[in-house]
């Protein structure tokens, strides 16, 4: 995100399922973002994407700049120092107000909590940028701070629930239904669209 290569690409689509490792040694070197479907260059007008592109859980409260993917890294952040996906951030998304105390952020340390609210802040003018997200002490000096086993009580079960979802829809005899994409429920509707409009 900090590349020149990408400077001012909005990436806007940013959630655990994009974000890969390259091998197996489980190195920060070896994490890539990738599915840039969604990215888009900004424009000098005024610097904001409108279009809608985004899985809702890790959206941005505001028209898409390079904030909204510091906003959505926030949300990945909250989700790996919590365990679990911050429900809270997504009914109050829109007064940016959610709560970095008790229960699983007692084993947080205050230089993370700094992290996530200053990415998770609802004023994107006010938000971390991508070099300040690099430069905050949580991430230079990540081997000074205390370390904590993330312990989620309800782990097993989750994972044992998605588990058996997963085996049971790959189990299922159910053939693939397969139509024409002009077929589609939005297919449909786009050309109804089109024929209101062309009426008027």
């Amino acid at each position: 995100m900090v590349s020149k290569r990408m400077d001012r690409v909005v990436h806007r689509d940013l959630k655990p399922s994009n974000i890969l490792y390259v091998d197996e040694s489980g190195n920060a070197e070896s994490i890539r973002i990738c599915d840039f479907g969604f990215a888009k260059q900004l424009r000098a007008e005024n610097g904001l994407l409108m279009t809608p592109c985004y899985t809702a859980n890790f959206v941005a409260p505001e028209g898409y700049d390079a904030a909204c993917d510091i906003w959505s890294l926030g949300v990945l952040l909250y989700t790996m120092l919590t365990g679990g996906p911050p429900e809270e951030i997504l009914a109050r998304i829109g007064s940016g107000k959610f709560s970095l105390t008790g229960g699983y952020w007692n084993s947080v340390s205050a230089e993370a909590k700094d992290l996530v609210s200053k990415m998770l802040h609802v004023d994107p003018h006010r938000r971390l940028t991508a070099g300040q997200v690099l430069r905050h002490p949580w991430v230079t000096h990540r081997d000074q701070l205390p370390k904590y086993t993330l312990n989620r009580q309800d782990a097993p079960h989750l994972v044992k629930g998605a588990m058996a979802a997963t085996y049971s829809a790959l189990n299922r005899n159910v053939p693939p239904v397969l139509e024409p994409v002009g077929c589609s429920t939005l297919a449909q509707r786009r050309g109804m669209k089109k024929i209101t409009s062309t009426a008027l």
